[in-house]
């Protein structure tokens, strides 16, 4: 992948408006990474932040996590935000665990929440 450090976007549907007015407030840092995101949480990211290069992949629950999960086991994600509904339940959850499981394993920084990512995202790895 190329030089540039990559951030994993992913919002489960309730919190895709967060994540959409997230990525605008912090549109500038954002865009010194390379960006990718499950289908429809990059859909509404680019919607946002229109000059924003977002790499869109499936769809969480078609595979958009696992996709994701692939790419951080290889270590080509360097932080995930990842923001998830703890109040509703997901029929892809073992997905979302085994996501956050990896991110743990590979000891990356993840928020799963926005206060969290606010403090992550002028995360500048060494």
């Amino acid at each position: 992948m190329t030089g540039r450090k990559c951030m994993a976007l992913i919002a489960h549907d309730l919190k895709k408006q967060d994540m959409a007015e997230f990525a605008k407030a912090h549109q500038s840092v954002l865009s010194e990474w390379r960006i990718v995101a499950t289908g429809t949480t990059g859909g509404r990211v680019q919607e946002a932040c229109p000059g924003l290069e977002v790499t869109r992949l499936k769809s969480g629950p078609l595979g958009g996590d696992q996709q994701i999960g692939a790419l951080i086991a290889t270590g080509d994600v360097d932080l995930l935000i990842f923001f998830i509904d703890p109040l509703t339940s997901l029929p892809h959850d073992v997905d979302v665990k085994a996501l956050t499981r990896l991110a743990t394993v590979y000891d990356i920084p993840m928020a799963l929440n926005r206060a969290t990512a606010e403090r992550l995202v002028d995360f500048r790895p060494l």
